[in-house]
């Protein structure tokens, strides 16, 4: 007889869930998750334009050992304690946000998403300095 999932289960298996889709991956859903549930390679998000790679390899290196400041973990282990413990860690006064990553692939190393960057500011509407001012949203209402 199959067992009930307790919290532990539900939240573990959460842990491992990204809501990021590279629209570029023509990878199914389901290849793509066993990708993730392997890959020690972090998406790190949020940084200020004013971030030094030093400063990212102090902060996530306390997790494990670094491969490639992309965020390539040398092991699963260090990815996890990373997106455990380092994700909503506060660099530059920023709160730094991590997610899985699929896995080093050449040209990605800029950013992800549209644009080459994960660009949210579109939905910002609030001033920040470090992000070049005002969202996108704020931007748009004052030019009409």
């Amino acid at each position: 007889m199959p067992r009930d999932k307790t919290l532990c289960d539900i939240l573990d298996a959460a842990f491992y869930k990204s809501p990021y889709r590279d629209r570029r991956n023509e990878v199914s859903t389901k290849q793509l998750t066993r990708a993730l549930r392997q890959s020690s390679t972090l998406y790190v998000g949020n940084l200020s334009f004013y971030t030094r790679e030093e400063q990212i390899w102090e902060l996530f290196s306390r997790a494990g050992e670094i491969k490639r400041v992309i965020m390539e973990y040398v092991t699963r282990e260090g990815a996890e304690m990373a997106m455990r413990y380092v994700n909503r860690t506060r660099l530059d006064d920023r709160l730094v946000r991590t997610d899985w990553d699929a896995g080093y692939e050449e040209g990605r190393q800029y950013g992800r998403g549209r644009s080459g960057g994960q660009v949210r500011d579109e939905f910002r509407k609030d001033y920040d300095a470090d992000r070049g001012g005002y969202g996108k949203l704020v931007q748009q209402e004052s030019a009409e």
